[in-house]
């Protein structure tokens, strides 16, 4: 029977839920548990897909095609367990169906209302699927007392009393402010956090606490006192130089202790945290370091880019080294030469992205690369700017360019109006609705025996997870191909471009999908460590 614990949030936003939940499934998994980890949010958007990445930071996308919130990348890389579509759902999504339900009558004329019908299908969602696991963690979003979550906290509040007794622990993160001015820390707004929490039902069993030095003992108290949680079950969550060490930093507080202990497991077995101490190690003491150059259009917010910047981290842990990133606007090399900025890195990057803005200069920044011989790695959009770079520059076709931005005298890069997914054929219309229509998730391709990419992956055959809308026009390959450009990875059926290469380059790769979203601390994505490694060899002629 699988147990539940549900993760909330109080004080402020952006204190790292998602990196709690993953830390905790993780020290379970050393223990040997099964684990699984949810996220409910409670915006209204149906999901993350058309959110713009400076206000909600990247878009995970699981292998069954599902858009969902970022966390979802860090329960996957702690753990290693895939997620799926069941494995984060919106108000929106929950809206959508309830009044599709509602308009075919299921209800058989009852009043909709929050109360029961909002909550049950949140609770249905929470419950479905968990045979195979031990452990269910649930993370809610936002803040208590945000008047969106309020169905959420109804949901867990109801699930406690229907569980089975011992079923369900809450445990609570608050952030522990100091006061410089007062030299102290301050147990106050954690105070208020639990008043509000439990006004609507839900006694914390344990807190997880925010702060930037250690809680003194006497605080620990203070806060056990009035929040009503036993002393041992206050636990000091400190900054620390990696997230990769927060599952070692809170079993050393005790967490996964107080844990099992609440769900009266005791004695429980030892956890195995070898791998977090080899990983942490590993980034602590590097051989060496290299820069890469991410020219994108979103550098503003990192976690546009969450999944990217740990990937590069794994292909450094790999490669003993530390990867350093310069962040880099791509509308600069619209009006400055790209030669100060990349003329010192070991590697350049141009990830995923929609738009025009900014399309010139990531043309550019693959220019540079090109010419100068400059390791360079081209993820989705930054596979397509390469490719119209190659065809303006090598292949004589002067105006090339992609229908994303409007009419193309040559569209190298063009609209997917249709496709192959496993035996059924998807389409779509150009001006469809934007939500979950894209070629999402994971999808095969075939290398090409003795390519570059091949050999990085060692075998022919792959399967990655793809977000795109537009393609590489294959009528185009021929020239590309005779230019020095080739074609070394191509959907089974042979009609959609999966990755490109140039034959006469150190390391320049293109590919049409999303690697960074498989990569793990314990296992690199391949194409992430050959990528450092290239960056390593060329720091060295630098």
């Amino acid at each position: 029977m699988a147990r539940y614990i549900f993760i909330t949030g109080g004080v402020v936003s952006s204190l790292g839920k998602g990196i709690a939940s993953s830390a905790l499934g993780a020290l379970l998994q050393a223990r040997g548990y099964r684990v699984r980890l949810r996220k409910l949010d409670p915006y209204l958007n149906v999901d993350p897909g058309t959110m713009s990445p400076t206000q909600h930071g990247e878009v995970f996308v699981t292998d069954d095609g599902a858009e969902t919130d970022l966390d979802l990348g860090h329960y996957e890389r702690f753990t290693g367990r895939p997620a799926t579509k069941m494995d984060n759902i919106t108000t929106g999504r929950i809206y959508k169906e309830i009044i599709a339900k509602e308009r075919r009558g299921d209800y058989l004329g009852a009043t909709v209302q929050v109360i029961p019908h909002v909550t049950d299908a949140i609770k249905a969602f929470v419950l479905d699927g968990n045979e195979d696991v031990d452990f269910v963690l649930v993370e809610i979003g936002g803040t208590v007392g945000d008047i969106e979550a309020l169905p959420f906290f109804e949901a867990i509040r109801q699930l406690g009393n229907e569980l089975p007794r011992g079923g369900a622990v809450y445990i609570h993160l608050t952030l522990m402010p100091y006061i410089p001015s007062a030299g102290e820390l301050k147990t106050k707004p954690t105070q208020h956090s639990v008043k509000e929490l439990r006004s609507i039902g839900i006694q914390p069993d344990i807190l997880l606490v925010r702060a930037d030095r250690p809680i003194p003992s006497e605080e620990r108290r203070k806060m056990s006192l009035f929040c009503n949680v036993r002393e041992s079950a206050v636990i000091q969550a400190l900054d620390v130089a990696t997230i990769y060490d927060v599952p070692i930093a809170y079993h050393k507080e005790g967490l996964d202790t107080e844990v099992l202990a609440a769900f009266g497991i005791d004695p429980a077995p030892a956890p195995k945290l070898e791998r977090w101490h080899q990983v942490v190690n590993g980034i602590r003491s590097p051989e060496g370091e290299v820069t890469i150059a991410i020219v994108g259009k979103y550098t503003g917010l990192k976690d546009a880019y969450k999944s990217l910047i740990e990937a590069l981290q794994h292909g450094g842990i790999s490669n003993r080294v530390r990867v350093k990133l310069d962040w880099i606007e791509s509308e600069i090399f619209e009006k400055e030469d790209p030669t100060p900025y990349l003329d010192r890195v070991s590697g350049i990057l141009v990830p995923g992205g929609f738009g025009e803005r900014g399309s010139e200069g990531k043309i550019l920044a693959a220019r540079f690369a090109r010419e100068h011989k400059v390791p360079y790695f081209g993820i989705c959009f930054g596979m397509q700017m390469a490719v119209i770079e190659a065809a303006r520059s090598l292949a004589g076709v002067e105006n090339a360019g992609s229908t994303e931005f409007g009419p193309a005298a040559e569209p190298v890069v063009g609209i997917m109006t249709e496709w192959l997914k496993g035996n059924e054929l998807e389409t779509r219309a150009s001006q469809g609705d934007l939500g979950g229509t894209m070629r999402l998730g994971a999808y095969t391709a075939s290398l090409k025996p003795g390519s570059r990419i091949a050999d990085i992956y060692g075998t022919t055959e792959i399967s990655e997870r793809h977000r795109h809308r537009y393609e590489v026009n294959r009528a185009y390959r021929e020239r590309l191909e005779q230019a020095g450009m080739d074609f070394s990875g191509m959907s089974p059926d042979g009609l959609l471009p999966e990755t490109v290469e140039l034959q006469d380059h150190p390391w320049f790769i293109g590919v049409q999908y999303h690697p960074e979203l498989k990569s793990r601390p314990f296992e690199p994505h391949p194409l992430f460590a050959s990528f450092v490694q290239a960056a390593v060899e060329r720091s060295r002629l630098v």
